[in-house]
């Protein structure tokens, strides 16, 4: 992989600066365990993700959950609904009641301090009008949100969810993250321009919804690359040229929201984030695997698995160990007798 990135340090004047909700400092004639303190100190950060939950592991929770756990977060998870899909497409969505995303949500929020907040998948305007209120409560909190591409779905149903997320939820988005070619589809349906819009085109679009700042991926580039650009309706704040990978993946967007996501929630600049979150997907990626039959999935904790020369595997002359095999004791078939 080849990568050609250029960041600017710090955001334009008069940028709305993102912010993070943190506990107070602790008082010292107050009793507390000062010892506890100092390991809450460098705990996890809280992360609170709203998403649909997905049995394929390509994205959704799945996605969101190992991301952030990857990046150093802790991943305080609410379901939305369900998918019924695999590794190549979604075939349904099953969205929950809009109380219980709601109930999710608050309980989490009244226990912990959460740092940042990414929205994905809601399933509904219901979900989104829920997520829209129990953001507005915590307004000093940033949200990320995502928009994944959702042309498997009815389009009536597109419709209506596309309209309450620009009602209900960039008012209160910080950094809107998708697709190039999707944020272009649903910010500027009428463009009539020959030249292509950039990535300050979509931001002024967004901005004119209440969203200071878009990061765009995917955008086309020469030679068999793509760009990737973090822009604010003024300027371009810090672009990304990856390689373009021979494969199809499900869940980088995903991957690199949540990422952005627990980045920020950390304390990072948003270029720094950005730029790391980026280099984090870029890992991911080079390191996919296929689980199924469908896409190939990034793996989300590439750094976990063995080196190369460290993992020789069997040798020729040892004979294959039996998957099942614990200890010693071989497992017994699960099917039941009757």
């Amino acid at each position: 992989m080849t990568q050609d990135a250029a960041f600017v340090p710090r955001l334009e004047a008069g940028a709305r600066p993102m912010t993070t909700h943190t506990s107070p400092p602790p008082d010292p004639a107050s009793g507390t365990d000062m010892a506890a303190d100092a390991e809450d100190a460098f705990a996890p950060v809280c992360v609170l993700v709203f998403n649909a939950s997905d049995p394929s592991g390509a994205g959704g929770l799945t996605a969101d959950i190992a991301t952030i756990a990857s990046v150093g977060g802790h991943p305080v998870a609410v379901v939305t609904g369900a998918y019924a899909r695999d590794t190549a497409e979604i075939f349904d969505h099953y969205a929950f009641d809009d109380e219980a995303v709601a109930e999710q949500a608050r309980a989490v929020l009244e226990d912990m301090p959460v740092q940042a907040i990414k929205v994905g998948f809601a399933g509904s305007p219901e979900n989104l009008s829920a997520i829209a209120e129990v953001a507005s409560d915590y307004a000093d909190v940033p949200v990320i949100a995502y928009m994944p591409n959702l042309s498997w779905w009815r389009d009536d149903l597109i419709d209506q969810y596309l309209d309450a997320f620009q009602e209900l939820l960039l008012p209160q988005t910080s950094v809107l993250v998708g697709n190039y070619s999707t944020l272009r589809r649903w910010l500027l349906p009428d463009w009539g321009n020959e030249r292509a819009p950039s990535a300050r085109d979509l931001a002024m679009a967004a901005s004119a919804m209440g969203v200071p700042y878009v990061l765009v991926t995917g955008i086309p580039a020469p030679e068999q690359f793509i760009d990737n650009v973090l822009a604010s309706p003024q300027a371009v704040l810090s672009s990304a040229r990856f390689e373009r990978f021979e494969a199809t993946f499900a869940g980088a967007g995903e991957t690199l929201s949540a990422a952005l996501t627990a980045l920020v929630a950390s304390g990072d600049d948003l270029t720094e984030a950005t730029a790391e979150a980026l280099s984090y997907l870029d890992s991911c990626l080079d390191a996919g695997f296929r689980p199924g039959m469908g896409h190939v999935l990034p793996d989300r904790m590439f750094w976990a698995q063995p080196d190369d020369e460290d993992d020789d595997g069997p040798s020729d002359d040892e004979p294959p160990q039996d998957p099942t095999a614990t200890d010693g004791f071989v497992m017994p078939p699960h099917d039941t007798q009757h």
